[in-house]
């Protein structure tokens, strides 16, 4: 029997073609790889490759047909020691069907493992997340520039080309295999020819990351918390030079203390001083250590601070509990030990399991302000801006200070706007009166 030669699916929506010309006639002797035909599509003209080797016995389909459906017979190949007889024999199927594209435009690779795989319970119940789509998904075309001496393009491109003296080599090919067809020419002429900057696609259009069950649960946490809580956010902005003048201090200390040559027995850190000026804070104005429930609000005793640690797949808010009666050093030492073991997953559940009051930190990425989500059932989080030089007025002289914008996220229905005013005041002094944390 003859071997069918079909209208290929040049792209995952093609469903049909205008068949434009025919490179090759009947008699001619075809091999693999041979441009044999121009299929038109909305998109483009591109070029149809023999696959087989053999003589072109029959042209189903005559050039300048239009409409033609994707994997409809359009001519027959002859394979070694056949001859027209073959073709007589030949009968065409009843009606080809279109290839099967899916709605977004990319087709899953094993369609079959996805419909047995069973669908992902959502991470939270308050709503419903959809299914994300079955990836690595491979680019439809390749889009990827080519050097000039081995370019692929279709001898319209080529023509095309010349003409306007674009160089192959720096045009991206969107036909198959990375070939070169005439809109991509008409592409760089768009850009201004030859000099246009090329654009590369990744071949694999995205990849997919699956959930840990960390990110489910903070996704969790965070979207009740978003939904349920009513949020509301109060910020201040603090002086920071003298606090970065004591840190200076304590650690020059720490290094005079452990001489030449040796490592000091701590290194003070700007989030280490907020933990303990939220803390002292937290002891003076309890009611803001604080957690909403139904029937009653909770107010701890303990001031337990939780700080946010960014790690792998999420984050984790590793505990210092009773913050407000601990030294700074003791602070630096025991959050290094806490952020050092929550990146290599090895802390124990009371480590990160409660606490009164969180602060994130985002300075060190150079965030001037943000507003963070409260960590129920916690009433309360910090976030912690970035320090920046601002230019100030004082006794008719201008003058140049180091400025950190801080704000409160709060629970409404545990603290009310003046109780978390008065807590950020108290917060604000301890950051530019350092000297109070030591009393």
């Amino acid at each position: 029997m003859p071997i069918e030669i079909t209208m290929p699916a040049l792209s995952p929506t093609m469903t049909e073609g205008n068949l434009a010309k025919w490179v090759k006639k009947e008699g001619d002797k075809v091999s693999a790889g041979d441009v044999i035909a121009e299929i038109e599509t909305d998109k483009a003209t591109m070029e149809v490759e023999a696959v087989d080797e053999g003589v072109l016995g029959k042209i189903v389909v005559a050039a300048g047909t239009e409409g033609v459906k994707v994997n409809a017979v359009i001519a027959l190949l002859l394979a070694e020691g056949e001859d027209k007889k073959a073709i007589a024999n030949w009968k065409p199927k009843e009606e080809p069907k279109a290839a099967k594209s899916s709605e977004s435009g990319v087709q899953s690779p094993d369609k079959k493992k996805d419909a047995d795989a069973p669908a992902t319970a959502a991470a939270a119940p308050v709503a419903q997340a959809t299914k994300a789509p079955d990836v690595p998904v491979k680019a439809a075309t390749g889009g990827q520039v080519q050097s000039g001496s081995r370019a692929k393009a279709s001898p319209l491109a080529k023509r095309l080309a010349e003409k306007n003296s674009i160089h192959l080599g720096r045009v991206p090919g969107t036909g198959p295999h990375g070939r070169i067809v005439k809109s991509d020419i008409e592409e760089a002429l768009l850009r201004g020819g030859a000099g246009g900057g090329a654009v590369r696609r990744h071949p694999v259009e995205m990849v997919k990351v699956p959930n840990s069950s960390m990110r489910k649960t903070v996704a969790k946490r965070l979207t009740e918390s978003k939904q349920q809580i009513p949020h509301f956010y109060l910020t201040v902005e603090c002086e920071i030079d003298t606090l970065l003048n004591v840190r200076a201090q304590l650690n020059a200390q720490a290094e005079a203390r452990a001489g030449k040559g040796n490592p000091p027995a701590y290194k003070v850190s700007v989030n280490d001083m907020v933990i303990k000026a939220v803390a002292c804070a937290l002891r003076d104005k309890p009611e803001a250590n604080a957690s909403w429930y139904d029937d009653a609000i909770i107010q701890y005793n303990n001031v337990d601070v939780s700080v946010a640690v960014a790690i792998d797949g999420g984050l984790i808010t590793p505990i210092v509990r009773n913050a407000d009666q601990k030294s700074l050093p003791q602070i630096s030492s025991e959050m290094k030990s806490l952020a050092g073991r929550a990146r290599k997953g090895e802390l124990k559940p009371e480590e990160y399991q409660g606490g009164g009051f969180s602060i994130s930190n985002l300075g060190m990425y150079g965030i001037q302000q943000f507003g963070a989500i409260v960590n129920p059932p916690q009433a309360c989080i910090l976030a912690i801006g970035s320090g920046e030089e601002k230019v100030v007025r004082r006794n008719g002289e201008f003058t140049v200070v180091n400025v950190m914008k801080v704000t409160l996220s709060v629970d409404h229905r545990a603290v009310d706007g003046a109780l978390g005013a008065e807590y950020l005041q108290l917060f604000k002094q301890y950051i530019e009166q350092p000297v109070l944390m030591f009393v």
